[in-house]
This record gives C-alpha cells, sequence and structure tokens, in this order.
C-alpha cells in the first residue's frame, strides 16, 4: 500500500461542548453518526471524535471547505468488527478519486478533555 495522505485532528471537548447545538449537529453529521452519538452515554465525545476524524480526512485529502467539501459528505462509521472507517460522498468522494485513494485508515480517541482522530488515505 501506498500512503497517499494524512491527517490528524484534535478538538477539545468544553469548546466543542458549549458550541454543539442541534442545528449544528444536523449540519455537521449523517442521521447514522447521529444515531450512532446519541445512543452513547457520552454524545458530546463521540461527536467530537468524529467531527476530529471528519477534519482529520479533509487534511489527508489536502483539501477542505474552499474547495467544496462539506462535513456531511464524510461519513464517519465502524464495521461489524468494530473497525472505524469512512463513507465519502459528493466533492470528498471527487477528491479521493482523483487521488486514487482505495483504502481508509481512521483512529479515534477521545478523555474527558479532547477528541482526537487520525486518518490515512492508502492506494493499493
Amino acid at each position: 500500500m501506498t500512503l497517499l495522505g494524512l491527517g490528524l485532528d484534535l478538538v477539545e471537548l468544553d469548546d466543542f461542548t458549549r458550541r454543539l447545538t442541534p442545528e449544528l449537529i444536523e449540519e455537521l453529521f449523517t442521521p447514522a453518526e447521529r444515531d450512532y452519538c446519541e445512543s452513547r452515554a457520552k454524545p458530546a465525545e463521540h461527536y467530537a471524535a468524529r467531527f476530529a476524524a471528519k477534519e482529520a480526512v479533509m487534511k489527508a485529502l489536502g483539501a477542505g471547505l474552499a474547495q467544496g467539501l462539506r462535513f456531511d459528505q464524510i461519513e464517519v462509521g465502524r464495521s461489524a468488527e468494530g473497525a472505524v472507517g469512512v463513507i465519502l460522498n459528493g466533492k470528498a468522494a471527487e477528491r479521493a478519486a482523483e487521488l486514487r485513494v482505495t483504502t481508509w485508515r481512521v483512529s479515534l480517541t477521545h478523555t474527558g478533555i479532547t477528541a482526537a482522530a487520525v486518518a490515512a488515505a492508502l492506494a493499493d
């Protein structure tokens, strides 16, 4: 495998939680992400980790909002085995195709203070 891009993002939970309104949740997260986060004991920590992952994916793609990417074009989910992955749509998927990304490796973590994510864009 060849590494095409790497992204890392860190989110401070206090600040993120203060800004996390229902409208912002609707704008940033897909229905599947909202269902997952709301099913957890501390939804804000899970939203923050997913937001960090979306930022990390944009960094790995070398593109962002200025290039037409939107947060809802990047869905962070888990496989049946528990592995974290992403599904891209719209401009995010187009950018990944331009780079010839075939595989994503994503890792999330959160504590009571921060949430972090790393995303690696790979090609076979």
